[in-house]
């Protein structure tokens, strides 16, 4: 972080980033006058948590294009009308212009036009807890508004623009800089390789909160299947409790193959080594310093790997963004939409709209030549469909960290306790 920004809580933000401009004075240099002055301004601006998202998406504006630090603050018309119009832009409304015109690398972190107005409030907020006057008058306000209509009338009847996709360079650096053999990393790796690789809504692998947990609605360690399919590969199952393209009581099965070195089987093989659990625990979960099995919550979760991301400039993700990026992958290989299709289990033709994502992603380059371009292409194999055996369940031994293997079907193949190494299961007849 610049000293200017530097790392606190989100609601911090609005009162501890700075610019390198002095503010004008508005009362007598009288320490009681001033002191006076920074405790009205934090009364009237209670809850700043929500500020405090929108300033770090101006940063992150400034930063990519960039703007320099003497002109953030105070921000000009012409600075803030621009950036209102990068956050609501859909990657694909810039695209033929990228293609044709520029080589350049543009992020977009695209947003509704209801929160680029909040957006706008914020860094209004902003300069007047800094001792700015406002930055905008109503005139500007209402130029600003006129281009952000024009900006929803091309996004058409999509409620939100599509969201910017997680790609193999991220998701390399997010299990780069993660130590996987401490319980909160480990987990993290794991949702989000199955979230990439699987096409997964985020909202299937974390909870929202500690107590929203439920075994009937969230995947648990007994709904893991690992194994090997008739060809020899090995393949992991996961039985989702509760989804919305299958009927009422049913589960629902997602298949994970072999996928390089960002393999989610291997991912959760680890996982299953750094935090043993029972049965009825979370499986996408972490263990304390005491030794309690807590389920991840999705706010987490996106702060640790936006806080990987922001250090790489890349910066911020969103849950969807996996769902999307997996999707941009399977296209960049070649796999037939309608697998994509089936794969990630869309109940409707949403998944279209992803090609955008997947056309910005080719667009610009972002799968570039070398080991990332050789992972891609070696995991190209795992995108078709094996034969698969009938499924021994994954069951455990009752308590934590202790193996259990199950073996014997009618097919011979072998099904291990959740728990295990890949490696013990080398020469098993």
């Amino acid at each position: 972080m610049s000293p200017l920004c530097p790392s606190c809580a989100a609601k911090e933000r609005i009162f501890r980033w700075l610019g390198i401009n002095t503010p004008p004075s508005s009362t007598i240099e009288h320490t009681i006058i001033q002191f006076l002055t920074n405790i009205s301004n934090q009364a009237l601006l209670r809850e700043t948590t929500s500020y405090g998202l929108g300033l770090r998406k101006f940063h992150v504006f400034c930063n990519i294009f960039p703007i320099p630090k003497a002109n953030c603050l105070p921000a000009s018309f012409k600075l803030l009308h621009s950036f209102a119009l990068w956050a609501v832009s859909d990657p694909s409304t810039a695209e033929l212009f990228l293609k044709s015109a520029t080589t350049e690398t543009v992020p977009f972190e695209p947003v509704s036009v209801s929160v680029a107005r909040k957006y706008l409030s914020t860094i209004h907020a902003w300069h007047l807890a800094q001792g700015w006057p406002p930055p905008l008058s109503p005139e500007h306000f209402t130029r600003i508004n006129w281009s952000l209509g024009r900006m929803e009338n091309l996004q058409g009847t999509c409620r939100r623009p599509v969201r910017p996709p997680i790609t193999l360079h991220m998701l390399t650096a997010i299990k780069a800089n993660l130590w996987t053999d401490q319980p909160f990393n480990a987990c993290i790796w794991a949702m989000s390789s199955c979230a990439f690789f699987e096409m997964m809504q985020f909202r299937k692998v974390a909870v929202n909160a500690h107590v929203s947990f439920n075994k009937s609605k969230h995947i648990t360690r007994k709904d893991v299947h690992l194994g090997f399919d008739l060809t020899g590969k090995p393949y992991a199952r996961l039985d989702l409790p509760r989804a919305k393209t299958a009927k009422s009581g049913e589960t629902q099965s997602i298949f994970i193959m072999e996928q390089g070195e960002l393999c989610p089987i291997q991912a959760l093989w680890n996982l299953a080594e750094v935090i043993p659990a029972l049965p009825d625990d979370p499986l996408f979960s972490w263990r304390d310093s005491k030794g309690l099995i807590h389920p991840m919550v999705k706010t987490r979760t996106i702060e640790r790997i936006n806080s990987i991301l922001t250090a790489w400039n890349w910066g911020t993700t969103f849950g969807h963004s996996f769902r999307i990026g997996g999707a941009s992958f399977y296209l960049a290989n070649k796999v037939d939409l309608e697998i994509v299709h089936i794969a990630g289990q869309w109940k409707s033709l949403a998944y279209k709209t992803y090609i955008r994502a997947f056309k910005q992603v080719a667009t610009v380059k972002v799968m570039l030549k070398g080991k990332t371009t050789q992972r891609a292409s070696a995991s190209a194999s795992a995108c078709v469909l094996r034969p698969l055996p009938e499924y021994v369940p994954l069951i455990s031994g009752g308590q934590r960290g202790s193996p259990m293997e199950v073996r014997g079907s009618s097919k011979g193949q072998t099904s291990v306790e959740f728990g295990r190494t890949p490696e013990d299961y080398v020469g098993m007849e």
